[in-house]
């Protein structure tokens, strides 16, 4: 009976003219890669901007209006989204409950990190990193089954586009592969180097490119440093010879400043999402950015 009415609910699934299917990602990495796979097949936007408080979305009445009418939600997943609980309940659409007909959570098949870390919990309530760190989508090798996964809810959709949408993601892991050779190469002269970052968003990034994460300036994601945390930071970052302090634009540049100066750390920012900043304009350019700005600040701290 269930299979039965996922199967009319996913038949029911809105479709612009044409055939191109309307997309509602929460991040815009996952934006990006609907965009690369789907093409001209697909129209997406996302419900969170590129730069936002952690873990926290406002959702604006057109986006909802947006999501009611779209043929699937793709999302992270892995606790990353407290807030689409809400927007779930607002729209009350079982297509988009979780495991629904139009409900997609691309951490499937990912190889997660930190899978086994407690759950954490706040004055919001349960945080995130509960069933694996959710920054999968920061190791540019992770797109492959990323795209796999959004072509396979592309194509149930959209039967008669699987071939489109295996050509397009083809390309795309192409370019993918290409590129992150060069990226490999130009962080091979750092491969050890040891890091320190504020938020915990970068243990994928650091284990394909060979970095070492020696701690966080957060003593748990989005909870904020003590002093005496602080003043235990900076005497181990001494200790193992940190130069490098990874901030996101969001981060406390006050406490990242503090950081540096009693640790001797030099600190870069690193974009965490496409389109968190100018020249970081799509999925394979986020990498450029952020491989660049940091095998810069490697060498300039010897």
């Amino acid at each position: 009976m269930l299979r039965a009415l996922a199967l009319v609910l996913l038949a029911a699934a809105p479709a612009r003219s044409g055939g191109v299917l309307d997309v509602v990602t929460t991040s815009t990495d996952l934006k990006a890669l609907v965009e690369a796979v789907g093409g001209e097949r697909v129209a997406v936007e996302s419900l969170a901007p590129a730069l936002h408080e952690p873990h926290a979305v406002d959702v604006k009445p057109g986006q909802l209006a947006r999501l009611k009418s779209a043929a699937l939600l793709v999302r992270i997943g892995l606790d990353h989204e407290p807030w689409l609980a809400r927007i779930r309940t607002t729209v009350n659409d079982p297509r988009f409950a979780p495991g629904g007909p139009a409900d997609l959570d691309v951490s499937r098949g990912v190889d997660l990190l930190q899978a086994e870390s407690p759950r954490v919990k706040s004055d919001q309530g349960v945080h995130v990193h509960g069933f694996g760190n959710p920054h999968y989508w920061l190791d540019p090798a992770n797109a492959r089954p990323m795209t796999q996964t959004i072509l396979d809810g592309l194509a149930r959709l959209s039967p008669d586009a699987r071939a489109a949408f295996t050509r397009n993601r083809a390309r795309f892991l192409e370019l993918l592969d290409a590129r992150l050779a060069r990226w490999i190469d130009a962080m091979a002269p750092r491969h050890g180097a040891r890091v320190v970052a504020f938020h915990d968003s970068w243990p994928y990034f650091a284990r394909r490119f060979g970095l070492v994460i020696v701690a966080t300036v957060e003593p748990v994601p989005g909870v904020p440093p003590s002093p005496a945390s602080l003043a235990a930071l900076t005497a181990r970052m001494k200790d193992a010879g940190v130069r490098v302090l990874i901030v996101e634009p969001s981060a406390s540049r006050s406490i990242a400043n503090r950081v540096a100066a009693a640790s001797g750390a030099r600190v870069v920012t690193l974009v965490p999402s496409v389109g968190g900043d100018p020249e970081a304009r799509d999925y394979l350019k986020l990498f450029d950015v952020n491989v660049r700005r940091l095998a810069e600040a490697l060498a300039g701290s010897r």
